[in-house]
């Protein structure tokens, strides 16, 4: 699989790279749409994007470094080089949460009424970034066969693609990202047609998106472990609660628009 995109003289570009920087335009593009819509101040949202990025950017790093200790203290330079993979998504959207509630917090701003216009703009990214671990070839999943993968009526550039140290594997990345692109089409389904109380969308979110991984999580085998547990599903299992929550709360308040 070729991971380099092309080269600018000395600076090479990575696939990696792209697909999560069109993933972060496109979050970007439709979240500042709506924002608009629900007059939330320019300037602030410039400032908290530019925040979030960042220190989600950092904090999926942190995230896998964490996890994967062992090899890093072998290997400190590694720890910078995120266009060879590494993005724990789980990190970055625990951070970013951080982050959106204490600037909103300081500008006495509603945290999820402002989350609620993010994660719609997060999933579409999610689905766009997993690309990246395509090309990568990492998030992959257990062994298969070329039948098998022939069965789901794959590209071959895709089967190809998960020819992996010797064997074909799993297409886990495709999976979550026609997932994570099918609650996009849901949220932005729901949000244009009711009136949905404020969580609504954040409680979806967590509760589609810890879905999601939860099952992907199982048939992975590059997972990050905690001991025995893979600690993806325990987080993914702490957002389906929480998201079951958010739903729930103030349900009664949703009308048709």
């Amino acid at each position: 699989m070729e991971r380099v995109a092309f080269n600018i003289g000395p600076i090479t570009i990575y696939w990696y790279s792209i697909c999560i920087l069109l993933g972060i335009v496109v979050a970007l593009f439709l979240i500042f749409k709506e924002a608009k819509k629900q007059k939330i101040d320019e300037e602030f949202l410039i400032n908290l994007a530019f925040k979030t990025i960042i220190l989600g950017v950092i904090g999926a790093r942190l995230y896998y470094v964490i996890f994967n200790i062992p090899y890093y203290i072998s290997n400190p330079l590694e720890i910078i080089q995120i266009w060879n993979g590494g993005l724990a998504i789980h990190g970055g959207i625990i951070t970013g949460l951080i982050v959106v509630y204490f600037s909103c917090k300081k500008e006495k701003i509603n945290v999820l009424k402002m989350i609620d216009i993010i994660v719609v703009g997060v999933i579409i990214a999610q689905a766009i970034g997993r690309w990246g671990n395509f090309f990568n070839q990492e998030a992959y999943g257990s062994i298969t066969t070329l039948s098998h993968l022939k069965g789901l009526f794959l590209p071959d550039f895709i089967i190809k693609g998960m020819y992996i140290a010797g064997k074909y594997r799993q297409p886990t990345f495709l999976y979550e990202s026609i997932l994570c692109l099918i609650g996009f089409i849901i949220m932005i389904i729901l949000r244009k047609k009711y009136k949905l109380h404020t969580g609504f969308l954040t409680g979806f979110y967590l509760l589609w998106y810890g879905c999601i991984r939860f099952l992907i999580e199982s048939l992975r085998s590059d997972s990050l472990m905690l001991g025995p547990i893979k600690i993806a599903q325990l987080v993914s299992l702490i957002f389906i609660l929480l998201g079951a929550y958010l739903i729930r709360n103030k349900k009664k308040h949703k009308t048709r628009k």
